[in-house]
């Protein structure tokens, strides 16, 4: 199995710790394609390669995967847009979010029927929701 994690790396790395804890959950049910994304080295700059060879690498990865598991609670344009692909090319797609005061989750993600929304607060939970969607997708 071939997941793609997508996380925020421009829109900012505030996550990377809870980035880190999915991708390793992940990686006990197949192969993570995007683990780089959880790496606390990694600043809002991404990796250092051209954006041209960023965007052709990680859109072959995601035509490649079984899956898309997004954590979307920080907005990133890029992750969106992985989102997009993901559904066009009708790959199962779940988007983790964590409620936070005076933010809201985008209605294009909420509101898209191909997407599988869940909320969490911890770990436990976390866990719980990656086993439901991956055996039921």
């Amino acid at each position: 199995m071939k997941i793609y994690f997508a996380g925020s790396i421009r829109g900012g790395r505030n996550d990377a710790a809870v980035y880190h804890e999915i991708v390793g959950l992940l990686q006990q049910h197949g192969e993570v394609l995007t683990e780089h994304v959880a790496d606390a080295e990694l600043g809002v700059l991404g990796q250092d390669i051209g954006d041209c060879e960023i965007h052709d690498r990680d859109l072959d990865w995601l035509k490649d995967s079984d899956y898309l598991v997004a954590e979307v609670t920080t907005p990133s344009l890029g992750v969106g847009y992985e989102i997009g692909k993901a559904t066009e090319w009708g790959k199962p797609v779940l988007c983790l979010y964590r409620q936070k005061d005076g933010r809201s989750l985008s209605a294009m993600i909420s509101g898209c029927e191909a997407v599988t929304v869940r909320k969490y607060t911890s770990s436990t939970e976390l866990t719980q929701i990656l086993e439901e969607f991956l055996r039921d997708n």
